[in-house]
């Protein structure tokens, strides 16, 4: 402690209808900087570590303000470069009730898409390094960050790191471009060590199908698949979510080790939610600061649980709580106001 831990990824602008409207019921826009891979960066400096993004970005004000935002929290930015493209953007209407909230992408020649994969050097990047992170978002955007994406995770475990991939399967962003998913994500998730992923991230990768009844039930043979498949893995992380509303979900996470060990925490419930976008990434990086920390599997799991609960009552892509936060958060028995 702390860890260095480098992030690949591309930086978005979320533009959101507010106060849960539809798209432009209004004419206005709420805006925030998120990125899968931006928001365990943020979270992970948040959290202490030395969290630094590679990227690229327009060179322009949109850019230049997404870049300030991650240096604001602590981000080291210093590999975020820019080049030809546009700003990728993604716009949110937050559902309500029975109404889920829906996502429309528009990212389509971005400066991050259009980067060729030569333009990184892993060497120099990777270099004082002891973690490497990724999601199957950024192959998801093209040929190009795909191939940027294998060449980053590749040197990243030549290199010996502590490895993580997150799943993160986005089917839109796949068919846009008719992207081989299941070969791509096969080849990254064969080089993670820790992957944060359910039992349909593996379906894809796999072809496989898990009919088992109860959601951990379908984990925990997933995670079994995967470790048949990919050698280098030791272990697979995932929330569970039960959804009674748009405002009020029951979320719980599981932890399956390669020899065996299952791992769960209780189940909290989360009403009424503020925000979501985001929480698989802060529970992402509330596991890999566990791991860095040097806390066991079973508590490992359980900080980045109560990481991702706290994000859920944040507006916004980031998750902007520190390690007290969670920890609070874990040994409190009442929410009174904290004096």
């Amino acid at each position: 402690m702390p860890h260095r831990i480098v992030c690949l990824g591309e930086l978005l602008l979320r533009l959101g209808a507010p106060d849960r409207q539809l798209l432009l019921q209004t004419p206005q826009f709420e805006v925030h900087v998120g990125g899968a891979e931006a928001n365990v960066a943020v979270s992970l400096a948040r959290f202490g570590h030395t969290a630094a993004m590679v990227s690229v970005v327009p060179d322009n004000a949109l850019g230049a303000a997404a870049v300030g935002e991650l240096r604001r929290h602590g981000v080291d930015t210093g590999a975020v470069v820019t080049g030809p493209g546009r700003m990728g953007l993604y716009f949110l209407a937050t559902g309500a009730i029975q109404r889920p909230s829906e996502v429309l992408y528009d990212r389509a020649h971005s400066a991050f898409a259009l980067a060729a994969p030569e333009r990184f050097d892993w060497d120099a990047l990777l270099t004082g390094a002891d973690a490497f992170h990724l999601s199957g978002v950024t192959p998801a955007l093209g040929p190009g960050p795909a191939a940027a994406a294998q060449r980053a995770i590749h040197a990243a475990r030549a290199r010996g790191l502590n490895v993580s991939f997150d799943g993160n399967f986005r089917p839109k962003l796949w068919d846009a471009w008719r992207g081989d998913a299941p070969a791509i994500l096969r080849t990254l998730m064969g080089e993670a060590d820790l992957l944060f992923a359910d039992h349909r991230d593996i379906a894809v990768a796999l072809g496989a199908e898990f009919p088992q009844v109860t959601p951990a039930e379908r984990v925990i043979a997933a995670a079994q698949a995967a470790f048949a498949a990919f050698p280098a893995l030791g272990r697979l992380a995932t929330t569970i979510r039960e959804q009674h509303s748009v405002d009020h979900h029951t979320l719980s996470a599981l932890m399956v080790t390669r020899d065996g060990a299952v791992h769960a925490t209780p189940a909290y419930p989360l009403t009424p939610i503020v925000d979501r976008i985001g929480a698989g990434d802060a529970f992402a990086a509330g596991v890999l600061h566990g791991r860095f920390a040097g806390l066991d599997d079973a508590a490992c799991l359980h900080f980045g649980l109560a990481a991702a609960c706290l994000k859920h009552s944040l507006p916004g892509d980031f998750n902007l709580v520190d390690v007290d936060d969670v920890a609070a958060f874990l040994a409190q028995g009442r929410f009174d106001v904290r004096r």
